[in-house]
């Protein structure tokens, strides 16, 4: 992989423009009053879910008592956290059920206090799935417990000054953590800088804005690509343009918004056409998953009613058309500022023909209207084909050479119409060990392989080559070298479809072999593939990674092996 380019910020940090009392007046005199349809519906939705999780609160006495467990059981600051907020959204909101409900009022309070007791001293909160004692973590609460101090602040619901108190308390306690702690990952600076913003612009303090200083010194992590360094577009590239546009916005920063336009303008490409992120680039958790663009939804509706943009009003109502129940989770981003209640300008057309390298994110993307294609470095999955919602999730190739035949490329070369992916292996085998450095326990250890002369030593070169074909790609795999060598080329489809042309494997599940031709069907969705070959049924070689918990189909041969598949 190539080495990534930082871009520098390049601007200083200033403190807001209007003070906050005054900022918020000026947003609420030019938004509409009444919330829109899309807005009210998302509102009754946190309704229904806030219904579901009221039921893992812990209400017995003890040390857990106001706290809500995950999925697993667990009580803990992260769903207790989401509680308080997800309630605040409710409460403030008079088209909720739960609109200035004391009932819901004393839940809230009794999660505040479970928050604080959980609190270290130097306020920080754990995660306990892996992170204790984390200002990263406390980050993640703080800055969306703010805004929600602020919605339950506007909800004068009965009783509420005592709950503002405790909430105030465990706010300003975190804020202490913040102006210190430490971080793990890249998108970390931003979650602590966002929060500190927030907590600056309800209780305005130099340290804060020194300490975001700090951060911000270190420069946004941006490619040439418009990528942030953890290339994770299902998690962490759509929470750092929230956190960015927050910090732009609370401290009068509009040159950070440049960086979350280029990603936003980038993002277009990353988009199947049934919605879908592409994910098999990611370095972080993501990586693969499958998932949709919610998590961009307020960064896209943001810019497009700033900048009267029509290609991010357009993604807008892609996400509304695919992913919109799933916008709840930034409802209290939508209600925080009611100018993003205005209607968005006009679409324009989005790209939906198109060939894009991105060679810092190691990726080719093609599309086609209603497919399209991801070539991939660095992955031993390296090309992927969606055709609606029948998708070929990924191709691997792997041979039997000495146990390291599994291949992935270091990069991707464009050749006229063609991109090619290559890799190089070598298979010695080592001569006796020289006489007058043998040590005398004759312990192998002590013997290093790089000391003893190589004989006999085989070599594969594997090139893959990919180009568009009618209606789809053609995968041509050339493998050369050592002769007689088993190969196995895997397509990996997504659960879901069925097949016609393949043949079940004789002991394996979820395998299927491809003698001819064959098709995959899901819905109404169809993707043809072939032609296929079956010269032996050892589909699992030694040294290749095991079969995913998906339907897979080979094509296997030996060395010299060279075959041509076709998909559309």
């Amino acid at each position: 992989m190539n080495r990534r380019t930082f871009i520098c910020a390049g601007a200083a940090v200033s403190l807001c423009a209007l003070p906050y009392l005054q900022a918020r007046a000026y947003a609420q005199s030019i938004a509409p009053i009444t919330k829109p349809d899309w807005l009210v519906e998302l509102i009754k939705l946190n309704d229904q879910q806030l219904t579901s999780i009221q039921g893992t609160r812990v209400t017995e006495p003890g040390a857990f008592f106001g706290a809500l467990k995950d999925g697993d059981g667990t009580p803990n600051p992260q769903s207790t956290s989401d509680f308080v907020r997800r309630s605040g959204c409710a409460i403030s909101c008079p088209e909720s059920s739960f609109y200035q409900s004391e009932a819901l009022l004393k839940e809230i309070d009794q999660a505040l206090g479970y928050l604080l007791k959980a609190q270290h001293e130097d306020g920080t909160l754990d995660l306990p799935a892996t992170n204790f004692h984390s200002a990263p973590d406390t980050g993640f609460i703080v800055k969306r417990l703010v805004p929600t101090y602020t919605l339950l602040e506007r909800s004068k619901t009965s009783g509420q000054e005592a709950v503002l108190a405790t909430f105030k308390t465990f706010l300003l306690r975190a804020g202490e953590a913040l102006t210190v702690g430490g971080i793990h990952t890249p998108n970390h600076r931003w979650v602590i800088s966002a929060a500190l913003t927030k907590l600056n612009e309800r209780w305005p303090n130099p340290r804060y804005v020194s300490r975001i200083e700090q951060w911000l010194s270190e420069h946004i992590d941006m490619d040439s690509d418009g990528q942030y360094n953890e290339r994770s577009t299902l998690i962490y590239s759509p929470l750092t343009n929230r956190l960015l546009i927050t910090i732009a916005k609370g401290l009068n920063k509009p040159i950070l918004l440049d960086y979350v336009r280029r990603n936003l303008s980038m993002t277009r490409y990353y988009v199947h056409p049934n919605g879908e992120m592409v994910t098999e680039a990611s370095g972080r958790q993501d990586k693969a998953l499958v998932g949709m663009m919610d998590g961009y939804y307020f960064p896209y509706r943001y810019l497009a009613l700033r900048d009267n943009d029509g290609e991010m009003a357009a993604m807008c109502r892609l996400i509304e058309k695919t992913a919109m129940p799933k916008v709840v989770y930034q409802l209290d981003y939508l209600l925080e500022d009611p100018t993003l209640w205005k209607e968005l300008p006009a679409s324009k057309p989005l790209p939906t023909n198109y060939v894009k390298t991105y060679p810092h994110s190691g990726l080719v993307r093609i599309r086609r209207d209603q497919w399209d294609s991801t070539i991939l470095s660095a992955n031993p999955v390296w090309f992927t084909f969606h055709k609606g919602d029948a998708v070929l999730q990924g191709m691997r190739v792997a041979s039997s050479f000495f146990g390291k035949g599994q291949f992935q490329t270091e990069k991707i070369e464009q050749r006229g119409d063609s991109w090619v992916l290559t890799q190089s292996l070598d298979g010695p085998y080592y001569q006796p060990y020289p006489t007058d450095r043998i040590p005398v326990d004759g312990d192998w250890e002590k013997m290093p392989r790089i000391n003893r002369a190589q004989s006999e030593v085989q070599k594969l070169q594997t090139n893959v080559t990919l180009r568009e074909s009618q209606g789809g790609m053609q995968v041509q795999v050339q493998i050369t070298g050592t002769d007689g060598v088993p190969v196995a080329l895997e397509l990996i489809f997504r659960p879901g479809g069925t097949f016609t042309g393949v043949s079940s494997h004789p002991s394996r599940a979820n395998a299927y072999l491809l003698a001819n031709s064959g098709t995959y069907t899901v819905k109404t969705d169809k993707i043809s593939f072939g032609p296929g070959q079956v010269a032996h049924k050892n589909v699992q070689l030694r040294g290749s990674l095991p079969a995913m918990d998906a339907p897979s189909v080979y094509i296997t041969g030996f060395t010299p092996f060279e075959h041509t598949i076709r998909l559309s």
